[in-house]
C-alpha cells in the first residue's frame, strides 16, 4: 500500500472523530474547519475522485439504514411506527437532497428480485403502521437491499457489496443499532455508525453526513 493511499483511512478516521465532537458540543462550525484541515486538496488512493471544492455533487454521499429497531420499531402489539427523532433525521436528509437506502433483512420467498421483495415489505410494513404520517417509502425509490436468498441474509456481506457498487463513486454510510452490522459495514468501505448509544447522536448529524460527501475516498 502507497503512503497516499494508507493516509486517506487514518484522516478519514481523524475528520469523523473531530467532527461528530464539534456536532455533539454544538459548533456547526468547526465542521467547515475540520474538513479543511483534514483535506489538503488532494486525492485519496489511486483511483479516487478529488475532494470537491465547491460542494459535493447533489445526491452524494448516499445513506443507507436497516428498517428494524433502526428507522421503526414494533410495539408488543403488533404495531409498527417511527423510532423517535426517524423521520425528523429522513426529513432533514431529504430537504439537504441527499439519498438514502435500506439494507435489510426479509425473506426471499417474497419476490424474484429487490422490487418485487420491496413491494412485499412495504405491504408488511404499511399493514400494521401507526402514527400520524406514513413511512416516507418515496425517499427510498430503488435503494432497498433485500436477500435473493438465505444465504444473502446479514451478516453475510453481499446486500452491503450489492449497495455500494449501486452507489458509484459516492460515499456510502451505513447506520443501525447491532454493533456485528455496523462493524461488517465499516469492514466494507462503509462510513458506520450505531444508533441508540448513550451520550451520542441518535443518527449520524447531518451536517457530518454533508462533511463526508466532501472527503476523499
Amino acid at each position: 500500500m502507497n503512503r497516499s493511499a494508507s493516509r486517506g483511512p487514518a484522516r478519514l478516521g481523524l475528520a469523523l472523530g473531530a467532527a461528530l465532537a464539534s456536532t455533539v458540543l454544538g459548533a456547526s462550525a468547526a465542521l467547515t474547519t475540520t474538513a479543511s484541515a483534514a483535506v489538503p486538496g488532494e486525492t485519496g488512493g489511486a483511483g479516487a475522485a478529488p475532494v470537491a471544492r465547491t460542494g459535493v455533487e447533489r445526491g452524494c454521499p448516499v445513506v443507507y439504514f436497516d428498517l428494524g429497531e433502526t428507522l421503526v420499531h414494533t410495539a408488543e402489539d403488533g404495531s409498527t411506527g417511527y423510532l423517535p427523532g426517524a423521520a425528523a433525521y429522513l426529513r432533514a436528509l431529504r430537504e439537504r437532497h441527499i439519498r438514502v437506502g435500506l439494507i435489510t433483512n426479509v425473506p426471499p420467498s417474497w419476490g424474484s428480485t429487490d422490487t418485487e421483495r420491496a413491494a412485499r415489505l412495504k405491504k408488511e410494513v404499511d399493514a400494521t403502521w401507526r402514527g400520524p404520517a406514513p413511512f416516507a417509502w418515496q425517499d427510498f425509490g430503488d435503494r432497498i437491499r433485500t436477500p435473493r436468498t438465505e444465504a444473502e441474509r446479514k451478516p453475510a456481506t453481499v446486500l452491503w457489496q450489492r449497495a455500494k457498487a449501486d452507489a458509484g463513486h459516492c460515499r456510502v454510510v451505513y447506520q443501525a443499532e447491532t454493533a456485528e452490522e455496523v462493524a461488517v459495514a465499516g469492514s466494507l468501505g462503509f462510513v458506520p455508525y450505531q444508533i441508540g448509544r448513550p451520550h451520542r447522536p441518535a443518527f449520524l448529524p447531518v451536517p457530518l453526513v454533508e462533511l463526508l460527501g466532501r472527503l476523499p475516498g
